[in-house]
């Protein structure tokens, strides 16, 4: 199992749009074999950081997942959300696994 965790910078005056696309992709995520483990946004105080995590089984079928960016016609209404509204500044994509026993 791999896990993606995608550190954003958020522009705070656009929380609203950021939380659409968030659960765009975590319905998008869950139909095409990851699961994903939830956003994470600023709480109290300001902030412009979030965070997103989610799994695949591996990485050869995270893969197969991002074959459909920019293909499936919910791919790009998803990410239509991020470039309209101009919520996220910039993020980060990182992968890690579980060190489980």
């Amino acid at each position: 199992m791999i896990t993606c965790v995608v550190d954003y910078v958020i522009d705070p005056a656009k929380i609203e749009a950021f939380e659409e696309f968030g659960r765009r992709w975590v319905e998008l995520v869950n139909r095409h074999g990851g699961t994903h483990h939830g956003y994470y946004l600023p709480s109290e105080g300001a902030s412009d950081r979030a965070i997103a995590l989610f799994s695949f089984p591996s990485f050869a079928a995270y893969e197969k997942y991002r074959e459909l960016f920019g293909v499936d016609p919910d791919f790009i209404a998803a990410d239509k959300i991020r470039n309209d509204s101009g919520c996220v500044l910039r993020y980060d994509r990182s992968f890690m696994r579980p060190l489980a026993e």
